[in-house]
């Protein structure tokens, strides 16, 4: 299920995720990590930048709770114009980074051409993503980069959902409500 887009559904129970929108980066018999995109944290990429002592503190990008577990490490998710130390190919068009030199070369104006930074991810020990699944918890498709890169985090749920065949437009308030 790598390189799927996770939605919650209204029946996961967990409030951490209402309305979240989760790309998989990895899934395997082991277990499944993704990264939340759309709840962006109360710090801009220049501020960590600052923070890292690197170039860029004038960046005025958002950085996303990419999800409860190690909420102090930080992922980037990019288009595939380079390869930095620790850097993963999810897909064709997504690679995944943990190393510090791809904020550096971020800072500096050498980065990616698209790019994502999240703290923290959602993590699923072996077989529990199955089960949450089968429990209609989330729903999922196979995920774009055009989404992930192109659409303001904002409209990121609701595009999701149409690339699903869910229009939230045509659902009623009061489904499921007696």
């Amino acid at each position: 299920m790598r390189h799927q887009f996770l939605v919650a559904s209204p029946y996961l129970q967990d409030p951490r995720f209402h309305g979240a929108v989760i790309y998989l980066c990895e899934h395997s018999d082991e277990g499944a990590l993704g990264l939340t995109v759309n709840h962006p944290l109360d710090i801009h990429l220049g501020e960590i930048l600052e923070q890292l002592d690197m170039e860029g503190g004038e960046l005025d990008v958002p950085v996303y709770g990419g999800g409860p577990v190690q909420t102090e490490r930080g992922f980037v998710l990019h288009s595939p114009d380079a390869g930095w130390q620790n850097t993963a190919r999810v897909s064709e068009d997504v690679l995944l980074t943990t190393s510090r030199d791809v904020l550096s070369d971020i800072g500096a104006g050498r980065g990616p051409e698209n790019y994502l930074v999240c703290l923290g991810y959602a993590g699923w020990s072996e077989g529990q993503l199955e089960e949450e699944l089968a429990s209609n918890a989330w729903l999922t498709c196979p995920a774009t980069a055009d989404i992930l890169f192109r659409t303001p985090w904002e409209d990121r749920y609701k595009a999701v959902l149409k690339l699903i065949g869910i229009d939230l437009n045509q659902l009623s308030e009061s489904v499921g409500h007696a």
